[in-house]
């Protein structure tokens, strides 16, 4: 097989974005990350941007203006109550999440809450509960889970390529300007580097290997109370262990190593982006698969868009119970490092 067959193959391994059904979002929240999930949208997706909520018109008015051009501009009720959106894509801080995905279910709408789903597993049952009664889809963002590079790498570990996987290592490090004001930073916004980066090895690791029979984490804190860095070791039965870091103070490579009785799997470049990896086998064989394309949001959305074409109220690849075992995860992790938000 030559390089430029595995480089198809691997972008093959996932559903083509533009394959999926065109939905009408809205988006609530104006910032970084709600800017790129509307560029990916707008850009690699039958779907668009319909509408944005702010709550700031000026700065929604903006945003719109650069990242979905003819989308309404208004408060986040008349967001959720705008007839032209059939899914409401939750971008704001942690804090908030759970209280705007309640805002949307209760107005009908399908629902994607951007990763970390909310503060603590407690409030994500309240959520998962509400779209229950009312019958809407709801996922949480967690993209990695819908990439060509990761649907590459599950397919290779089921056929046993690498023989059992004992092992994934990652990383996901970040130097942040150190501002308490940020949400980064503040603990009134849920900040911190386990629920904003911290979350992505870990999610990458049980979706491999399921649920930890044991979660142990040591790290520390700054001054506001919120998790600088941490190491948190997962074990799985008897049969395989995780480790991840993360942080908020350290510009390291971000990574992931699957290691295997017969192999191992390296991701290269950003690895919670669309990438490729190399393969290594005990024998000294190698190949390098290469899936780059762009931001790579436009999966996530596309799987929220053929789900709700499909009747179905979650995803088989991000379920409601993925997202409860996950929390829970988090939620012992966060204990041990000693981090408590404000009102719970």
């Amino acid at each position: 097989m030559t390089y430029g067959e595995l480089m198809i193959s691997v972008l093959d391994a996932a559903p083509d974005p533009m394959s999926a059904p065109a939905i009408g979002w809205g988006v609530l929240g104006a910032g970084r990350i709600a800017g790129s999930f509307s560029d990916a949208v707008g850009t690699s997706t039958r779907s668009r941007v319909v509408a944005v909520g702010s709550r700031d018109a000026g700065r929604g008015r903006e945003f719109a203006d650069k990242h979905a051009p003819g989308a309404r501009v208004g408060s986040y009720e008349e967001l959720v109550a705008d007839p032209a959106v059939d899914a409401v894509y939750v971008a704001t801080p942690h804090s908030h999440h759970r209280d705007h995905a309640l805002l949307a279910v209760a107005a009908g709408k399908h629902v994607l809450v951007e990763k970390a789903f909310t503060r603590n597993a407690a409030e994500a049952v309240e959520v998962l509960n509400a779209a229950r009664r009312a019958g809407v889809f709801v996922m949480e963002a967690m993209k990695t889970r819908h990439l060509p590079h990761v649907a590459a790498i599950r397919a290779l570990v089921a056929r046993g390529e690498i023989g059992d996987v004992v092992s994934v290592t990652g990383n996901y490090q970040v130097a942040f300007p150190y501002d308490e004001t940020s949400r980064i930073f503040d603990p009134a916004l849920a900040g911190g580097a386990l629920l904003d980066i911290g979350v992505y090895p870990v999610a990458f690791a049980m979706d491999l290997l399921g649920v930890p029979d044991e979660v142990r984490a040591t790290g520390f804190l700054t001054r506001t109370g919120v998790d600088a860095q941490s190491a948190i070791a997962l074990r799985f039965g008897e049969r395989a262990v995780a480790s991840v870091t993360t942080s908020v103070q350290s510009p390291s490579p971000t990574s992931v190593t699957i290691g295997g009785t017969a192999g191992n799997i390296q991701i290269a470049g950003h690895a919670f982006a669309p990438t490729g990896f190399v393969v290594e086998w005990a024998d000294g064989g190698r190949k390098e698969f290469d899936g780059f394309v762009e931001d790579g949001k436009q999966y996530e959305a596309a799987e929220v868009a053929r789900c709700i074409a499909a009747g179905a109220v979650e995803s088989a690849r991000m379920s409601w119970q993925d997202t409860l075992d996950l929390m829970a995860v988090l939620d012992a992790a966060r204990g041990q490092l000693g981090v408590v938000y404000p009102g719970e």
